[in-house]
């Protein structure tokens, strides 16, 4: 089992990269680090509560206005169907989203981070 692993041995604050925990702790204080944060969370959060807040709608409204989603939108297709099928199309959307956005925003910055930590060494 992986918990009978013992622990590493030396104590000298090395992780397996060869980079001590002062020098991880200096580059998540530093500016750069703090900008990738930044540009990840002010679009993940928004997205995420964006999300919840639709997926919360849905589910009150099937709750509680079973007449306004059972309301027939063509032939046998109601209301109800129509936004669950949009609920897994905003979710591939959103995916699609943040994986652009990651390769466009956040790859950049982070590799910038990484090659200089590793140059360091």
């Amino acid at each position: 089992m992986a918990t009978d692993a013992p622990p590493p041995q030396g104590g000298t604050g090395l992780i397996r990269t060869g980079h001590t925990t002062e020098e991880f702790v200096e580059v998540q204080e530093s500016a750069e680090f703090g900008e990738l944060r930044r540009a990840h969370r002010s679009f993940a959060f928004p997205l995420t509560v964006g999300f919840i807040a639709w997926y919360l709608l849905y589910v009150l409204l099937s709750n509680y206005a079973g007449g306004f989603m059972g309301t027939k939108v063509f032939g046998n297709i109601n209301v109800a169907l129509v936004l669950g099928l949009a609920q897994f199309a905003t979710t591939f959307l959103i995916a699609w989203f943040y994986s652009r956005h990651a390769a466009t925003q956040l790859d950049p910055k982070s590799e910038a981070i990484k090659s200089r930590l590793e140059s360091d060494a």
